[in-house]
């Protein structure tokens, strides 16, 4: 399971095309800032993280009468792990509302033909989720009710966000992955 973090949105941001951090925090706010909170600082300090860690780089480029800008460009090793990220699904309510929102703005930005897969991992990501807490909320002693209140709260959860995944298929016109 991967650490929920917006990072992996502002590499897909990169994806598309290098940017001054200044203007990626932009374009992130306004596709997704009711999808993530991103204060401008954290967006510098996940940044920095990732160009330490060799999944971007930076380009000082020179300005009229201004400073130089700071040209940020995704490298191979930063677009393959986002990749990789691409074809994950979340385990629990808030990384589904989280990165399952991410994922689905990318794959049908930038790789359409993957829009699919990464719908129906989520979906099979879901029913396999609701299947384990139905057992484990099948086993349990009746008299274990706050055990028993929080399994049925988060089985309510993942069933009101399956209802809302089918919703999201219609929308946005996913074909059902065909699976062997």
């Amino acid at each position: 399971m991967s650490n929920i973090s917006p990072e992996f949105a502002l590499l897909g941001f990169l994806i598309a095309e290098p940017v001054h951090g200044y203007d990626l925090h932009q374009k992130f706010q306004s596709e997704l800032g009711s999808v993530w909170r991103l204060s401008q600082s954290q967006a510098y300090a996940i940044l920095k993280r990732l160009e330490a860690r060799g999944d971007i780089t930076s380009q000082q480029v020179e300005q009229d009468k201004l400073p130089p800008r700071q040209i940020l460009h995704i490298t191979k090793g930063g677009k393959h792990r986002f990749e990789e990220w691409l074809r994950e699904s979340g385990h629990n309510a808030r990384s589904i509302r989280l990165e399952f929102l991410t994922r689905l703005y990318f794959s049908l930005r930038h790789y359409s033909d993957q829009t699919a897969h990464v719908y129906a991992a989520q979906c099979n990501e879901i029913r396999s989720s609701i299947e384990r807490l139905e057992n484990l909320i099948s086993h349990l002693p009746p008299e274990q009710t706050y055990n028993r209140l929080s399994l049925g709260l988060r089985l309510r959860q993942l069933r009101l966000i399956q209802a809302w995944i089918q919703e999201i298929q219609i929308q946005f016109n996913i074909p059902e992955e065909v699976t062997s």
